[in-house]
């Protein structure tokens, strides 16, 4: 979960602490309960140098900013830096990173994951007479490293050794006053990329750490150790065997991660969901509007053969996967699963090689998701994973990736992936459609044309979200929201409350509608909230009118009905204290729309709450850990 940050830059350059510092501020979403650095300090030409300095501090990135600012570092052209979700250890200045390791405070070190296998290790070395100045299992990989160095005076080999030694998913950062303008850096099953620059490199968590800097970066396979200087970046495997990185570009800038005026990411990035949903759709049709999606490496053969579909994911993902489950069902008539991805590979699931399991992470680095794919394949499993995070562990551990363009979602809540992430779910299922032929490929196009109307649609519903943050500031005293839905509904009521519970911290919860009845309704007391996602008139099976009686249960019964509802649906008028209406829609692309006002209500009442909507307690963005 932690963001992690390295830089190498040419000789007597002496801007390390700031592209660190500024690496920092762009991950900082990745965890904030602590944040540090370290920096070679006495550098030589070629030499070494004097020793390295330590800051860091427990709460947010600003705190260590302060201390900067009150005890300044020297110049430095090495660094690395680290911004904290704790694990082991609360959140203080001791456990903060980076850790010093060995007697001499010559080498530092940064961690991103949980070794798992650190008790034993560190039992040993306390035995040894080694003395820990924190409750983190990464100084026990700081002091192993440092002893390592000791005996080959190598970092890149005492990483080395190290690594193998450990258990879990980590990356890990290092840098020793003996070998100025290097940082060694690991990476098991956790998020590493390296920037590569002009006379100068960089390593991060996430390609926003340097971004600002360079677009071009190397892709890292798992179980591998990346050594750079100001020149250079080699690769090697945990067995010592040289090797390289995948090159890519990132096709986004800098103004991409900032706010760009906006009072907070979460805003910013509800804002960018049509440009989200069209750049996933973009070049995936031909001239003929047929989908094209050259970027499976799943041959068409083994697609067709696909008896059973399981998508697998976390939290937000999964709500996608639940609201895409009903779309490919009804358009490919394949049984399909969703399972939370941590309970996937505990109940012994029913797979086989017919069976296409679907991951959804928008980092790509979700462990618990991670784990379901890596069970997936070992069961024979075809396995593809939509993501929005190029280089990413989940895509390369899969058969093949859909990414879904969206940009980078600094905000921890998700909002725009999570649109992205249904959109992309569609897409796969109605090219699962065109392959079968006949009537399924003609709905199919037919689909995808109405798919590229919803962004334009995205964009009014937008413009007129003003009552919607009225209803917000004026419920912020609020104590319990209730959510409903039928259908697609269902999921969107499910995610709705999510983004109330994450970022607002107060009682919310989803039902199905037609679950009311069967006890949650003894939940309703006069002035209770209810949103209600009301399907459109023309949705199968006579469901609206289903949910316009629940409608009226509620109020029967003292509820505050906020309903959600097509332009032009009267019927739901007379049972309703609030109607936000949206524009109309096919009722399986419905989900992209309704869930925009419950994302925008959730960041307008937490903002009038005044917390902080980009980064709310004791969550990170991207959970690497199990």
């Amino acid at each position: 979960m932690c963001g992690i940050v390295g830089y190498v830059g040419p000789n007597r350059d002496g801007r390390a602490q700031d592209v660190v510092m500024e690496g920092l501020a762009r991950l900082e979403y990745r965890g904030y309960d602590s944040a540090g650095l370290a920096l070679i300090e006495g550098e030589t030409d070629g030499g070494v140098a004097s020793g390295v300095a330590v800051r860091k501090r427990s709460g947010k990135l600003a705190n260590l900013k302060q201390l900067l600012q009150d005890s300044p570092m020297p110049e430095s052209t090495t660094g690395i830096g680290h911004t904290r979700w704790a694990t082991h250890g609360g959140p203080t200045d001791e456990n903060a990173h980076p850790h010093y390791g060995g007697e001499d405070d010559r080498l530092a070190l940064i961690h991103n994951g949980i070794i798992e296998n650190f008790h034993s290790l560190k039992t040993s070395l306390l035995e040894q007479g080694v003395s820990f100045r924190s409750e983190t299992d990464t100084e026990v990989a700081a002091h192993l490293v440092a002893r390592a160095y000791d005996e080959c005076k190598d970092l890149t080999e005492a990483m080395r050794r190290v690594v193998n030694d450990l258990e879990g998913a980590f990356t890990l950062l290092a840098v020793h006053a003996d070998e100025p303008g290097v940082v060694v850096a690991a990476r098991r099953n956790s998020p590493l990329v390296v920037g590569i620059g002009v006379g100068e490199n960089f390593l991060g968590s996430d390609v926003a750490a340097f971004i600002g800097h360079t677009r071009e970066a190397l892709e890292l396979a798992n179980d591998q150790i990346v050594t750079i200087t100001a020149e250079k970046a080699e690769v090697i495997g945990f067995d010592g065997t040289p090797t390289e990185g995948k090159a890519f570009h990132v096709d986004w800038d800098a103004a991409a991660a900032e706010k760009g005026g906006h009072s907070s990411f979460m805003e910013k990035e509800i804002l960018e969901q049509p440009t989200a949903i069209a750049s996933t759709l973009l070049g995936r049709t031909d001239a003929e509007g047929a989908l094209v999606l050259d970027e499976l490496r799943i041959s068409e053969e083994q697609l067709r053969a696909v008896t059973k579909i399981v998508i697998v994911a976390c939290g937000t993902a999964f709500y996608s996967g639940m609201t895409a489950k009903y779309a490919i069902e009804h358009w490919t008539r394949i049984p399909c699963e969703v399972e939370l991805a941590h309970e996937f590979r505990y109940r012994d699931p029913v797979v086989d090689q017919h069976t296409l399991v679907v991951s959804i992470s928008q980092s790509g680095e979700t462990m618990d998701t991670l784990m379901a794919v890596k069970h997936a394949r070992e069961l024979g499993a075809l396995t593809i994973s939509i993501c929005n995070t190029h280089g990413a562990t989940i895509p390369r551990e899969s058969d093949a990736v859909l990414y879904t363009h969206a940009g980078p979602e600094i905000a921890v809540a998700s909002t725009k992936a999570f649109t992205a992430q249904i959109t992309a779910c569609y897409v796969l299922g109605l090219y699962l459609a065109q392959l079968r032929g006949g009537s399924y490929a003609e709905e199919a196009q037919q689909v995808m044309r109405e798919l590229h109307e919803i962004p334009s649609k995205v964009e009014t519903l937008l413009a007129g979200m003003d009552r919607v943050r009225e209803i917000a500031r004026f419920m912020a005293d609020t104590r319990s929201v209730l959510f409903l839905g039928r259908h697609v509904g269902y999921p969107i009521a499910l995610e709705g409350a999510l983004k109330l519970k994450e970022i607002a911290y107060i009682h919310a919860e989803g039902f199905a509608a037609g679950e009311l009845k069967h006890g949650p309704i003894a939940l309703i007391e006069p002035g209770q909230p209810v949103f209600i996602v009301v399907p459109g008139p023309d949705t199968p099976h006579g469901l609206h009118g289903k949910v316009v009686s629940n409608i009226q249960e509620i109020r029967a019964r003292g509820a505050r009905t906020l309903v959600i509802a097509e332009e032009g649906d009267e019927d739901v008028v007379p049972f309703a204290d609030e109607v936000i209406r949206v524009p109309q829609a096919p009722p399986l692309l419905e989900p992209l729309l309704t869930i925009v006002p419950l994302q925008v209500f959730a960041a307008e009442l937490a903002s009038a709450k005044g917390l902080d909507v980009d980064q709310p307690r004791n969550l990170a963005k991207s959970v690497t850990v199990e």
